[in-house]
């Protein structure tokens, strides 16, 4: 395993990417913490833009799990069914819904075993939701991250949960809340799996990687 850049360094490039962009965000489209959860928990094996085209009128109709219930599994499955896995997908969300109404009062709770807990949410998505909605800094490790993580020896790890631990060990705490957001932003349109765009990187002169394109 690769041995991970010292401190100095991994506080310059967060530095830099705080500079660049202050208050990082998440792409997915929502309107409280219940609809950010269903768009996290779809999102899985699909991409942001998708889902947002795919929720876009849900949401002008569904804002909490009852009408979500009321709305029903069908209905929900006309509307997500552009997106990857849609059948599975639809019905982990109705069971979800249903449990929230069961068991929380309607209320997406703020424990992430607790989130974990609801069908179709694993520890990605309940990290997701800790920190886009309560300001929790959990590291929800995406594909992205996982690249940025490994190439740039930031938080190098083999596994998801590696690279997690590694954030958390690595990166100075007064970045944590905004790390996995600047991060994502950075792998999907800088750092690219088979194109990276190393020649306007802002953190080129600090990366290790050593296939740099040109």
């Amino acid at each position: 395993m690769a041995k991970p850049l010292d401190y100095h360094t991994i506080r310059e490039i967060f530095t830099r990417f705080q500079a660049a962009d202050a208050e990082p965000k998440g792409e997915l489209d929502h309107t409280n913490v219940y609809t950010l959860l269903v768009a996290v928990a779809l999102s899985a094996q699909a991409t942001d833009a998708g889902v947002n085209k795919a929720t876009k009128s849900l949401f002008q109709i569904i804002e909490t799990p009852q009408q979500m219930l009321d709305l029903g599994l069908e209905g929900l499955t006309d509307h997500i069914k552009s997106i990857g896995l849609f059948r599975q997908k639809a019905k982990n969300v109705m069971k979800m819904s249903q449990i929230l109404v069961d068991d929380y009062e309607g209320i997406v709770p703020n424990s992430r075993a607790a989130l974990q807990s609801l069908p179709g949410v694993g520890r990605k998505t309940a990290n997701v939701v800790l920190n886009m909605w309560w300001h929790y800094p959990a590291q929800a490790v995406d594909t992205h991250i996982f690249r940025v993580g490994n190439r740039t020896r930031i938080c190098p790890g083999k596994t998801v949960e590696a690279v997690e631990r590694a954030i958390e060990d690595n990166i100075p705490v007064d970045f944590q809340q905004h790390a996995h957001h600047w991060m994502i932003l950075h792998g999907r349109y800088h750092c690219k799996a088979r194109k990276p765009l190393c020649r306007t990187c802002i953190i080129r002169d600090l990366c290790p990687y050593e296939d740099k394109t040109e």
